[in-house]
């Protein structure tokens, strides 16, 4: 299965979520040149972590719904073993 033959149905969520969390992580770097305080600093920066960590999620989600789904059913050893690659190093 090529990479253009993926169909995915959460790529307009994905975007919208990742505009967010670039803007909310550009908000914490000001946070940091202003000299913000420490403890409010790491709070924004957990909770741009957990968007990312969410965004993933979505992403691992869709991508086993449809791309997951037609590689089991053609039998696409490949894009199995690239899937578990990925899904190693997100979980790092």
């Amino acid at each position: 299965m090529s990479e253009h033959a993926h169909h995915h149905t959460e790529t307009n969520n994905v975007i919208n979520r990742l505009s967010r969390a670039t803007g909310h992580l550009e908000a914490v770097k000001r946070m940091v040149e202003e000299g913000r305080d420490c403890g409010d600093v790491l709070i924004q920066l957990a909770a741009v972590r957990s968007a990312i960590n969410n965004i993933g999620k979505i992403i691992l989600a869709d991508h086993m719904e449809h791309c997951i789904a037609d590689a089991i059913e053609s039998g696409d050893r490949e894009a199995l073993d690239k899937f578990s690659k990925a899904i190693d190093q997100f979980l790092k």
